[in-house]
């Protein structure tokens, strides 16, 4: 299912790239991941009780009202997660590759691509050792609002300094950077 969602998501993004621009599909992509992200969140504070450190946890009458359990909420996480992944595919996946090679200039094209591929690649591999150190310090609830907030960083990183290159040559493009457009 989530390959599909993938795969789907990825071709529909590929179909209206040029229509739609790759701003505009940055910016969706980054939306959908902060909603998404902050719905887990959401969904973990909600099933996975906080610890009290109270010395009359458990002591207590039980409360007259019952908290949902995971498998009352389980449509809430395969929704968010879903969420993502379409989010993803539809932007932040396939168009940072797609508009990295259309904002470098020629002659710096190759070093600066595979410094791009170097950084992505390691920061996954970071994020991916990491991530149950992260759960264990910040709650699962923590950890994706931590993600949720990295996202919002990246909608106002693309709104402010990611330029439309939908429409324009490399030499427009290029001209954008030096200031002579």
């Amino acid at each position: 299912m989530v390959a599909a969602v993938q795969v789907v998501f990825t071709a529909v993004a590929a179909l209206i790239m040029d229509r739609a621009g790759r701003k505009l599909l940055l910016i969706l992509s980054g939306v959908c991941m902060v909603v998404s992200t902050a719905v887990f969140g959401v969904y973990f504070r909600i099933v996975i009780p906080a610890p009290g450190n109270s010395s009359l946890d458990g002591i207590a009458p039980p409360s007259p009202s019952i908290p949902p359990t995971e498998n009352d909420l389980a449509w809430l996480a395969l929704a968010s997660m879903g969420l993502f992944i379409a989010g993803f595919a539809l932007g932040w996946g396939p168009t940072p590759w797609l508009v990295m090679s259309e904002i470098f200039p020629a002659r710096v094209r190759g070093f600066a691509s595979g410094a791009c591929v170097l950084v992505n690649w390691t920061s996954a591999f970071l994020i991916t050792k990491e991530f149950h150190h992260l759960m264990d310090l910040m709650t699962s609830a923590g950890t994706f609002w931590l993600f949720s907030g990295f996202c919002v960083l990246n909608v106002f990183f693309t709104i402010f300094l990611v330029p439309e290159t939908k429409g324009k040559s490399l030499e427009q493009i290029e001209a954008h950077f030096r200031g002579t457009s």
